[in-house]
């Protein structure tokens, strides 16, 4: 933190920006249901230069299992199939005109369990950024009080604020995960 005030609010922000990032890796998790948000991360070699696969084409989930790409280029249906394949996702590509459907497989007991250890990963990554902001916030709060900025008691009152706001956004991170791993591991 830059400013020498302290700003409970701007903790609090940035233990929100901790919580997005951690929605945003969820997302990508592949559930055994269709989901647009498996290929937000394609990145298709096109014209040139890399873009990322909704800038080429539209993404729908017409039934629970199927996902349809409508590539608007037909010059660029290969190059789409491609770095979906390249992707690593497990589906594979079926063209029908301008239009690749990818079938989402049933995840196997196995398959599920690695992908809620993922989750567990990506919530403890969470967790950690969270405990991040918490210390950057009670360091700054010393370095108040050492320079009698402030008082011992609104030093402890502010330090009390910032573990609530701690434990608040961790429990937030712990019902994230809770239910990610309730939708991976629902057949």
């Amino acid at each position: 933190m830059a400013t020498t005030a302290f700003d409970i609010n701007e903790l609090k922000r940035r233990m929100q920006g901790a919580i997005a990032s951690l929605k945003h890796e969820l997302s990508g998790l592949r559930t055994g249901r269709a989901s647009s948000a498996l290929l937000e991360h394609v990145q298709v070699e096109a014209y040139g230069s890399q873009m990322p696969l909704n800038q080429l084409a539209t993404i729908s989930v017409p039934e629970p299992r199927l996902l349809s790409v409508q590539v608007w280029d037909r010059s660029m249906i290969h190059p789409v199939e491609k770095a979906i394949s390249a992707a690593n996702l497990g589906l594979t590509p079926s063209t029908e005109g301008q239009v690749i459907k990818l079938r989402v497989p049933e995840m196997n007991e196995e398959r599920r369990r690695e992908i809620v250890k993922l989750a567990h990963k990506y919530s403890e990554a969470a967790r950690v950024a969270v405990r991040h902001v918490r210390r950057d916030g009670l360091d700054l709060l010393k370095k108040l009080e050492k320079e009698h900025k402030i008082s011992e008691d609104d030093h402890n009152r502010q330090a009390a604020d910032v573990q609530k706001a701690t434990d608040a956004t961790i429990a937030e991170v712990d019902k994230l995960l809770a239910g990610k791993e309730k939708e991976i591991m629902t057949v």
